[in-house]
């Protein structure tokens, strides 16, 4: 079966966005550029909500004719490419080879995640993650934290999210100005010493 990876960026209080929406404060460098390209070029599908959606389809389509960046070239071909899954109530179609989910979102993305082919990428955005978090259909989290205090905004997991049985998995700096960490979801109330004395019980 293959996984759901839902990967973001945060400030150092947790925060995807400022208080005004702001996401100008993530910093590219070579290194963290290269760990987006190979998770985009491993992935079967990218899976949007209706917003952040709307915010890749503005932009990558004709990215190559505004930036002259080199991950912009780099991940536009990647972007068309690749299928794209959006999931909204209020989108019936959707262009760029995507393909739009209304309803039964636990019975649609179980049926997903059991197809062949690589794995399912949630990029940036909160409201999609934490509703396929809630029905533990998360794999992994990647979460990438930049050293600045937001003081407010938009945050990845909001105030009331129920408790999350997950493990550091691994964390290591890019950049050398970023730290990357990532966590895989564990069965309820296991904890990282309950993993390592399950994993050496079946060794």
């Amino acid at each position: 079966m293959r996984k759901i990876i839902h990967y973001v960026h945060t400030s150092l209080d947790g925060c995807i966005a400022g208080p005004n929406g702001e996401f100008d404060w993530p910093v590219l460098g070579p290194e963290w550029s290269d760990y987006s390209l190979d998770l985009a070029r491993r992935a079967g599908a990218f899976l949007y909500g209706r917003v952040v959606w709307e915010m890749m389809s503005s932009y990558w389509p004709q990215a190559e004719s505004t930036s002259d960046d080199e991950h912009d070239l780099a991940f536009a071909p990647l972007w068309r490419e690749t299928p794209k899954i959006v999931f909204s109530r209020t989108l019936k179609t959707a262009e760029w080879d995507a393909r739009v989910i209304g309803d039964d979102l636990a019975e649609e993305v179980t049926a997903l995640k059991r197809q062949p082919g690589g794995d399912l990428l949630i990029t940036g955005g909160a409201g999609l993650g934490a509703s396929l978090g809630a029905l533990g259909l998360i794999d992994e989290y990647h979460i990438v934290v930049h050293p600045v205090v937001l003081g407010g905004g938009k945050r990845l997991f909001p105030e009331g999210t129920e408790r999350l049985p997950i493990r550091l998995a691994e964390a290591r700096t890019l950049d050398g100005r970023t730290v990357l960490l990532r966590f895989e979801r564990t069965e309820q109330g296991e904890g990282a010493a309950g993993h390592d004395e399950r994993v050496a019980q079946e060794a």
